[in-house]
């Protein structure tokens, strides 16, 4: 199953049979003070500078988050849209919390977006997936509902399952809906990281859609974070990760993921392994 999503120009395709998307994470303010400072002054000269650095680091997709506290946010999405598409030509996730912030971005997106997120609440349900139909866009959905993010597995495929029922009834077709079975810290639960791969592996075989996860949650409160992520995105991509929502700056990233497409099948020649390589480490030819 694939899911394709667009910019004006370029073409991005997701698939269990196609190499590993990387969505780049880092226009987000969250957690970020200078990008979030940047943007409650309208500046978005950083926000282009990450579009780009992501970019150049391999990112295929990159998301955008302007939720800033107090500042106007559909406004804020609409020239981080216009600066963006200015300097990288790659789709776009329009990610907000916010249903009228989604739909101004989707209404100004020349192409087709995907949207971050809808999840299993009911509320969520009623005022995302109208959007996402109306748009023609690709959304991603979180297996957690009113009762908050499930613990077990069988909950988390139930709510996934949900979802694509409710998409359906809007003609959203299985292909646009990208599932995230959430990944939470292992330092806090240590079966989280067990129960999110199961789930991966779960939806894998029970919907045969794509799927993305929030990696860096895993390993939060841990010493040595990086090499937590990459080992645990290397499972992922064995248990049905197609199009992680991640750093493409952080190498040990990159790394895992060019490498699993490389085991995999899915880098013919080490082509995409041995260029990315010589970028990283050019001196070293």
């Amino acid at each position: 199953m694939q899911t394709v999503i667009s910019s004006p120009s370029r073409e991005v395709i997701i698939g269990h049979d196609q190499p590993v998307v990387m969505i780049g994470e880092r226009i987000n303010p969250t957690g970020r003070k200078k990008l979030a400072a940047a943007l409650e002054k309208g500046d978005m000269s950083l926000v282009q500078k990450e579009a780009m650095n992501q970019v150049a680091a391999g990112a295929q997709v990159l998301d955008v988050n302007v939720g800033v506290s107090g500042a106007d946010e559909k406004d804020l999405m609409l020239q981080a849209l216009q600066a963006i598409t200015e300097v990288v030509d790659v789709p776009l996730c329009i990610d907000s919390a916010k249903p009228e912030v989604l739909a101004v971005g989707l209404g100004a997106y020349k192409g087709k977006a995907l949207v971050n997120s809808v999840n299993g609440e009911e509320a969520k349900l009623k005022e995302v997936l109208p959007l996402v139909a109306q748009y023609k866009a690709a959304v991603v959905a979180l297996t957690m509902d009113d009762n908050g993010i499930p613990t077990d597995v069988a909950t988390r495929l139930a709510i996934a399952d949900k979802i694509v029922n409710e998409a359906a009834k809007l003609g959203i077709p299985l292909e646009d809906i990208v599932i995230d079975p959430l990944a939470m810290s292992v330092a806090a639960d240590d079966a989280a990281g067990l129960a999110a791969l199961e789930a991966l592996a779960g939806i894998k075989k029970n919907l045969g859609v794509n799927q993305t996860i929030g990696a860096s949650n895993v390993s939060y409160g841990l010493p040595d974070r990086k090499a937590i992520n990459a080992t645990f995105l290397a499972m992922a991509v064995m248990a049905g990760l197609t199009c992680p929502i991640t750093d493409p700056t952080v190498w040990p990233v990159r790394r895992t993921l060019l490498i699993s497409d490389l085991l995999t099948g899915k880098d013919e020649y080490a082509m995409n392994y041995i260029t990315a390589y010589r970028e990283q480490f050019p001196d070293q030819d």
